[in-house]
C-alpha cells in the first residue's frame, strides 16, 4: 500500500509540473487567479466574480491561499515557486484519485482486479491532461473516488458509523467544490437507505449525521463565500439560478448524445473497448457491486446530458469507475488466455503483457503532447512576458479571444493590463443575438481598433479609460498569428510603431482564431530582434 501511494503521488506531482500548456480557462480563472487576487490584492477576476451576489464559491481557490501566503512573507514570490508551488498541491491531491480507486475496486471486484484498475488509472490518458490542473473537476473525482471507496457495496455487510461518517465527509466536500456532484449520490442514497432499514438504529443516526453534515457543509460555504464578497452569500444556489437559465448556454450548446459519442471515447481513451466489454460483463456476469457501480454511471451520464451546456471535464468523477470496468474486462481475458495449467509465468497486473503495453503506450505518445506542446505558447508567452525587465513591459493588451492565457497567476507584474471581454448576456439580451467584445473585435478588427484605440499611441502607457471597451496602446500586444492574416491589421499595427518581438509554435489548433501561434507585438522593437 505505502509504494503504491508514493508511486502514485509521485506520478502525479511529475505530471503537474512537467505540464505546461493551457487546457481550459477554469483551470486559472476560477482557482488560481481569484487566489492570487485576495493575496496579493490585484489580478483578473472574472464577472463570476465580480457579479453581484457571485456565483462561484471562494472554497475550491482557497486552497491556493496559503500557498501564496507563504510565498508573499517569504518574498518568494518573484521566483518560479509562484507557478511550481501550487502545481505541487494540485498534483498530491490528484493522487488521491489512483490511491482511492483501488479500494473501490476491491470492493466491487475483488484484489485480484486491484492492480489492473491501479495501471489504468495511472497510464489514463484524460487523468494525465486533467487530473493534476487546477481545476475543481480534477478535485471533484479524487472526492468522488474517495466516497466511492467507503460506500457499503456488499449489501450483506452492515457499514459501521464510522465508515459511512467517512462517506459523508467526503460527499459534503465534493458538493461543496461542485454541487452538480449531488446527481451521482442522489442514485447511490437510495439503495443505503434501503440496505440499512435492517438496522433501525443505524438508519437513525445515518439519517441524522446526513442532515448535520448538510448544515455544516452549508454553514461553510456561507461562511467562507459572505467573508469573500462582504455580504451573505450562499453561491451554490446563485451557481444553480444562473446556470438554469440560458446564460451556460452561452458558453456553447451541444446535442444529447455528446457525452456518449465524443466525451466518453476521450475519457476512456485507450482503454474504451474494455470498458465497452466490462460493460458487456457487468450487465451479463457481475455482481450486485459492479451493476450498481455501472448503474451509477449511467445515471449521472444520463442527467448530466439533459443540460444544454456540456464539457468532457464535468463527467472526469466517472473515470475511475470506467477503470474498473475495464479492468473487469482485461483480466477476464487475461484468464481466458491463460488458463490454471498454463505453465506461462504470471502476469503482476493480472492482464496481457500485450494489452499493458498497447495502452500504454497509446497513453502516453498523446498525453506527453498534451502536456509538453499543444497549447505551450499561451503559458510561454506568460514566462517571457514576466521574465522582461520593467523598464521594458510597461503594459500589456491581449487581442485574443477572451481568457486565451493564464493572467497574474503566471504574470505577477503589476502594470496596466487589458484584455477583450465576453461577458455573457447578464441583463436579458436575447441570446440568439447577442455577441460579446470578442465576437465583435473579431468581426472587423481593424474597425474596433479604429473606434474603440485613440489616434496616437501615448508613449507613458498608462491605464485604458474606465469607460467600457475604451482602450489605451500599450507598450506589449499579444496576439495569435492568425489575426494578422485578417485583412488590414498588421499594417494598422506597424503604421501605430509596433514590430514582432516574440513567437512560439501552439500545436495543432481547432478555432482558426487560434492559430499559427502566439506572438508579441511591442512598440518600437526592431524586427531582427525576435525572439522564440
Amino acid at each position: 500500500m505505502a509504494s503504491t501511494t508514493a508511486l502514485a503521488l509521485a506520478v502525479r506531482v511529475s505530471i503537474a509540473l512537467i505540464t505546461r500548456t493551457f487546457f481550459q480557462p477554469d483551470e486559472y480563472f476560477q482557482a488560481l487567479e481569484p487566489a492570487h487576487f485576495f493575496v496579493f490584492g490585484y489580478g483578473d477576476l472574472t464577472w463570476e466574480w465580480t457579479s453581484k451576489p457571485p456565483i462561484r464559491s471562494i472554497l475550491y481557490p482557497a486552497l491556493n491561499v496559503p500557498i501564496y501566503w507563504v510565498l508573499k512573507i517569504l518574498n518568494l514570490d518573484q521566483t518560479s515557486l509562484l507557478v511550481a508551488a501550487p502545481k505541487v498541491m494540485h498534483g498530491l491531491l490528484a493522487a488521491g484519485t489512483d490511491i482511492w480507486v483501488r479500494e473501490v475496486a476491491r470492493k466491487t471486484l475483488g484484489q485480484r482486479y486491484v492492480p489492473a484498475t491501479f495501471f489504468l488509472s495511472l497510464t489514463s490518458f484524460f487523468h494525465a491532461l486533467s487530473l493534476s490542473r487546477s481545476m475543481s473537476n480534477s478535485l471533484e473525482a479524487t472526492l468522488t473516488t474517495a466516497a466511492l471507496g467507503y460506500y457499503p457495496w456488499d449489501a450483506s455487510i452492515l457499514p459501521t458509523r464510522s465508515q459511512l461518517r467517512k462517506f459523508l465527509v467526503f460527499i459534503a466536500l465534493a458538493c461543496s467544490i461542485r454541487v452538480t456532484s449531488a446527481i451521482t449520490w442522489a442514485f447511490l442514497f437510495p439503495p443505503l437507505l434501503w440496505q440499512l432499514r435492517r438496522n433501525s438504529a443505524l438508519l437513525r443516526v445515518f439519517i441524522t449525521d446526513t442532515l448535520a453534515t448538510i448544515c455544516a457543509a452549508l454553514s461553510l460555504l456561507f461562511t467562507f463565500d459572505s467573508i469573500y464578497s462582504g455580504a451573505p452569500t450562499l453561491t451554490p444556489l446563485n451557481f444553480l439560478r444562473v446556470n438554469a437559465s440560458s446564460i451556460s448556454l452561452f458558453y456553447g450548446s451541444a446535442p444529447w448524445h455528446y457525452y456518449l459519442v465524443q466525451a466518453l471515447p476521450l475519457l476512456a481513451g485507450p482503454a474504451l473497448p474494455f470498458v465497452l466489454h466490462g460493460v458487456c460483463l457487468a450487465l451479463t456476469q457481475g455482481t450486485r457491486p459492479l451493476k450498481l457501480l455501472l448503474y451509477t454511471v449511467i445515471w449521472t451520464g444520463a442527467v448530466f446530458s439533459f443540460a444544454g451546456h456540456k464539457e468532457w471535464r464535468f463527467l472526469h468523477p466517472l473515470v475511475p469507475a470506467m477503470h474498473i470496468l475495464a479492468a473487469r474486462s482485461l483480466v477476464s481475458l487475461y484468464d481466458r488466455a491463460s488458463p490454471p495449467c498454463s505453465s506461462k509465468p504470471a502476469s503482476s497486473l493480472g492482464i496481457k503483457r500485450t494489452h499493458a503495453s498497447v495502452l500504454a503506450l497509446l497513453s502516453l505518445v498523446p498525453a506527453l503532447y498534451a502536456a509538453l506542446w499543444h497549447s505551450s505558447a499561451q503559458i510561454g508567452v506568460l514566462s517571457h512576458l514576466r521574465g522582461l525587465p520593467d523598464t521594458e513591459l510597461r503594459s500589456i493588451g491581449f487581442l485574443m479571444p477572451c481568457h486565451s492565457t493564464p493572467a497574474q497567476s503566471h504574470l505577477h507584474r503589476r502594470i496596466p493590463v487589458w484584455r477583450l471581454s465576453c461577458e455573457p448576456p447578464l441583463h436579458g439580451e436575447e441570446l440568439s443575438t447577442y455577441q460579446d467584445e470578442t465576437d465583435i473585435f473579431f468581426r472587423d478588427p481593424v474597425a474596433f481598433l479604429s473606434a474603440h484605440f485613440p489616434d496616437q499611441v501615448d508613449t507613458t502607457f498608462p491605464p485604458s479609460a474606465r469607460a467600457p471597451h475604451e482602450y489605451t496602446w500599450p507598450s506589449h500586444l499579444v496576439l495569435f498569428g492568425a489575426l494578422l492574416r485578417e485583412r488590414g491589421v498588421e499594417d494598422a499595427l506597424r503604421a501605430k510603431g509596433y514590430t514582432e518581438a516574440w513567437r512560439a509554435g501552439n500545436g495543432i489548433e481547432e478555432d482558426p482564431r487560434r492559430r499559427e501561434g502566439v506572438r508579441i507585438w511591442r512598440r518600437g522593437v526592431a524586427t531582427d530582434k525576435i525572439s522564440t
